[in-house]
């Protein structure tokens, strides 16, 4: 019977850890509060091409110059160290029109809220020192929030950023460009957020997937936009809606 009972009561532990470190209010609460924005709801062909951990002595560049290439935008989510490292680049994203955005100082996985915001803020310096510019928008770690870190983050001016599901290339495990091309192409919508990484490793697969999926998407009629004109066009739609409502 012992043999029995201590791995029940293992099992429950593991349940009860991993369900106060991931609890939430549920993904409808945050879009209704406005504290989180996994994508958006439109008929407009555009789409949020957004680049996590960078930026990258070599990658990046190379990102830059196909997004150049293209009319693309898109939004960076800045590690501090990195951008500490490669301030030039940091300065192209912002001359560019791309829009930064904050991930972090140390890329931590493992942080307690105090100091996760302590590096928000330290990034946040890092960025402004380099452009003048003020990040909005704050990307967690591996996606992981949980309530606490919603409130801090919402209280530091800042709204946070995850992606459409069914639109995480993993193109950080280095799948194949071909599984990242087919799988962009055969599940982008419109409003759609796209998540890819420009650092943290070999993104060779990153850059050449890009060569293929930015003309593509284009040729299909779509706009890459960032993630604040995104937003913009969140808002515009929502208003629309009201005054026809109204007008009803």
């Amino acid at each position: 019977m012992k043999k029995i009972i201590l791995p029940l009561v293992l099992l429950l532990l593991l349940y009860c850890g991993y369900d106060q470190a991931f609890a939430d209010r549920g993904r409808q609460y945050y879009e209704e509060a406005g504290q989180i924005i996994w994508e958006i709801k439109t008929e407009e062909k555009v789409i949020a091409l957004t680049f996590d951990d960078g930026p990258h002595r070599k990658y990046t560049p190379a990102i830059l110059d196909l997004l150049k290439e293209h009319d693309a935008k898109a939004t960076f989510f800045i590690v501090g160290t990195n951008a500490e490292k490669n301030p030039d680049i940091v300065l192209r994203m912002f001359e560019e029109g791309h829009e930064l955005a904050n991930h972090t100082y140390t890329h931590s996985s493992r942080m307690k809220v105090p100091n996760l915001v302590d590096e928000i803020k330290r990034t946040h310096e890092t960025i402004f020192s380099i452009t003048g510019y003020h990040t909005t928008l704050f990307r967690p770690v591996e996606g992981v929030y949980t309530d606490e870190l919603v409130d801090a983050v919402a209280k530091e001016g800042y709204k946070i950023v995850m992606w459409s599901w069914h639109l995480d290339t993993l193109d950080w495990k280095n799948i194949g460009v071909k599984k990242i091309v087919n799988f962009v192409l055969d599940g982008a919508k419109e409003g759609n957020v796209i998540l890819f990484h420009d650092g943290g490793g070999n993104r060779q697969q990153t850059v050449k997937s890009l060569e293929t999926i930015l003309p593509k998407l284009k040729q299909e009629g779509y706009r890459f936009v960032t993630i604040s004109e995104l937003m913009e066009i969140q808002t515009s739609t929502e208003d629309e809606k009201f005054v026809e409502q109204n007008n009803d």
